[in-house]
C-alpha cells in the first residue's frame, strides 16, 4: 500500500511523498547541551533513528540532519552556576549526549550542525525578514511580528486570540504584540555575543533551526521532526519565519514523538521528575532500554517504570537468545551455513513491512519479530535432536528475516553493543558457566541432589537454567 504517515500539520494520515523521488531530506531538532540527557531525550533520538532506518529499509536515500543548540539561556545559566565558560559546558554535554545515544544504538546523523557555527546564516535570514516587513529591531533586539504572518498557528491549530488568552509572559512594551518572539538578543554582560547589523548579541532559539535546516536541505524539507513539546512555540515559529522569508512551504511533513512520562506527567528537567540515561544504564543493558523505547509507536507516550524496563529486558533477552541459539546450531552443521529459501524470509518481511508502512507502527513490527521467534524456536530444538537439511534451511531463512527486521528497529543481536553497568549477564557469565559445569559433573556422577541444589542456588540469584538436547543454557530471569 505504500508508506502513510500522521502529519501534524494536516492532523491526518496521508501517503508519504517527497520532493525528489526516492530521496528524503529530514531535519530533527536535537539537544540543547547543558546537562545530562534523560530518557525523554533518548526517546526522541531513538524514535527518529528508527524512522530513519525504516525509510532506508523502504528504499529511500535519507539525508538526516540533527542540530546541536550550543548557545542558549540554559547553557549560559549553567556556566554561571559552575564558574566556567558556556563553551566548556556545551562541549562537555555534547560529548556526553553523543556517547549515550551511541550506547543506545542511535546512528550519528549525516550532518550535525552546531548553532554557533551558523551565526552568519542566521543574521542573513533575519535581514531578509526585516526587509520583508515581518521583523523589526528595537534597542539592539530583533523581534518577529507574528501578526504579519497570515498562517501563524496552523501547526498547533491555535488562533492569535487563543494564544493571547493563554499568554502568561509579562508584556514587553517594546513589542508590537506580546506574542512576538526574539530573533536576535542584544548582548548582556558575561554572555557570548557576535557582531551584527543591530549590535553585539546572539540569536534567538527559533531562528537557529530555520537557518540550519534550510542551509542543508533547502527551502522546503521533506520531513521535520521533534518532540511534541516543540510544536508550539518552536516549530510554529520556525514555520512563520521560514515561510515569510522564502514564500514557500517550509516542510512537507511534520512528525512529533510522544513523551516519556512518570505517573502520566511529561518527564522534564523543569519538573524535576526526570531519570537520566546514565542512571538507567547502571541497572539495565543498553539494548533492553532501546527495546523499550523503540517498541512504542513513536507518537505514543511511554510511562516510565521499572516494570516497563523489565519488559524491555525480557524482550531483548528473548531476541538475543534466539539469535545466539539459531546461529549456534546452524554453524554446527558441517561448518557452513545452509542454503536459504527466499520465499520464507519474504513472507515474514512482508508482514513487517506492512507494519512499518502504517506510520512506523513499531509495536506491530515488534509483534512480527516475536511471532517469528515463537515459530522458529522449535526448529532449533529439532535440529539439536536430529540435524535435518530441510529444517536447517527453514531456520536459516527465518534467521535471515529476523536479522533484517531487527536491524530496522536497531535491535540486532549481532551488533557490538557497548558495555554498560547494566550488562549483568556479561558479568555473571563466567560464574554461571562454571556452576553449570559443576552441575553437569554432578549429574554424570548421579549426584542428583547436588545438581538440584546448584540449580536452585542459580534460580535464587535470578538465573534460569534451561536443559536442552545440546546441553544446558542459562539466562537472566
Amino acid at each position: 500500500m505504500g508508506l502513510v504517515v500522521q502529519n501534524t500539520l494536516t492532523r491526518r494520515k496521508e501517503p508519504f511523498s517527497t520532493l525528489e523521488p526516492g530521496r528524503v531530506g529530514m531535519y530533527v531538532c536535537g539537544p540543547t547541551v547543558y546537562d545530562h540527557p534523560h530518557l525523554g531525550h533518548a526517546r526522541a533520538a531513538v524514535a527518529f533513528d528508527v524512522i530513519r532506518r525504516a525509510l532506508t529499509f523502504l528504499g529511500y536515500r535519507v539525508t538526516y540532519v540533527r542540530n546541536v543548540t550550543d548557545v542558549d539561556d540554559k547553557i549560559i545559566a549553567r556556566s554561571h552556576e559552575e564558574g566556567r565558560s558556556p563553551w566548556e559546558v556545551a562541549e562537555e554535554y555534547t560529548r556526553v549526549y553523543d556517547e549515550q545515544m551511541t550506547a543506545l544504538g542511535v546512528r550519528p546523523p549525516d550532518i550535525t550542525p552546531r548553532a554557533t557555527g551558523h551565526i552568519l546564516d542566521m543574521i542573513r535570514l533575519i535581514e531578509v525578514l526585516i526587509e520583508r516587513g515581518v521583523a523589526y529591531a528595537v534597542d539592539g533586539d530583533v523581534y518577529y511580528a507574528v501578526a504579519e504572518f497570515e498562517g501563524y498557528g496552523k501547526l498547533s491549530n491555535r488562533t492569535l486570540e487563543d494564544m493571547r488568552a493563554g499568554e502568561r509572559v509579562e508584556p514587553d512594551p517594546r513589542k508590537r504584540n506580546p506574542l512576538d518572539f526574539a530573533l536576535w538578543k542584544s548582548a548582556k554582560p558575561g554572555e557570548p555575543s557576535w557582531p551584527s547589523p543591530w549590535g553585539e548579541g546572539r540569536p534567538g532559539w527559533h531562528i537557529e533551526c530555520s537557518a540550519m535546516a534550510m542551509k542543508y536541505l533547502g527551502a522546503t524539507l521533506d520531513v521535520h521532526g521533534g518532540g511534541q513539546d516543540l510544536i508550539f512555540p518552536h516549530h510554529e515559529n520556525e514555520i512563520a519565519q521560514s515561510e515569510a522569508a522564502t514564500g514557500v512551504k517550509f516542510a512537507q511533513v511534520w512528525l512529533h514523538n510522544g513523551f516519556v512520562t512518570i505517573d502520566a506527567e511529561k518527564m522534564a528537567k523543569s519538573l524535576k521528575n526526570f531519570v537520566t540515561v546514565a542512571d538507567v544504564l547502571l541497572d539495565y543493558p543498553a539494548p533492553a532500554v532501546r527495546t523499550l523505547l523503540a517498541g512504542a509507536q513513536y507518537r505514543s507516550p511511554i510511562d516510565f517504570s521499572t516494570s516497563a524496563l523489565d519488559d524491555g529486558r525480557a524482550a531483548w533477552e528473548r531476541f538475543a537468545t534466539f539469535g545466539r541459539n539459531a546461529t549456534s546450531v546452524l554453524s554446527a552443521l558441517h561448518g557452513k551455513p545452509p542454503a536459504t529459501d527466499p520465499s520464507i524470509a519474504e513472507a515474514w518481511i512482508a508482514k513487517f513491512t506492512a507494519a512499518i508502512e502504517d506510520d512506523f507502527n513499531t509495536p506491530e513490527a515488534l509483534a512480527v519479530l516475536f511471532d517469528l521467534v515463537t515459530a522458529a524456536n522449535p526448529l532449533i530444538e529439532e535440529i539439536e535432536r536430529r540435524p535435518d537439511a530441510a529444517v536447517a534451511r527453514d531456520l536459516a531463512s527465518r534467521l535471515d528475516a529476523f536479522d533484517t527486521m531487527a536491524e530496522v528497529l536497531g535491535l540486532s543481536p549481532d551488533r557490538d553493543w557497548p558495555d554498560t553497568g547494566g550488562r549483568a549477564s556479561d558479568a555473571l557469565a563466567p560464574l554461571a558457566e562454571y556452576l553449570l559445569e559443576l552441575r553437569e559433573q554432578a549429574r554424570k556422577e548421579k549426584d542428583f541432589a547436588r545438581a538440584d541444589e546448584i540449580r536452585e542456588r542459580l534460580a535464587a540469584a535470578g538465573i534460569v537454567v534451561e536443559d536442552r538436547p545440546g546441553g544446558p543454557r542459562w539466562r537472566l530471569a
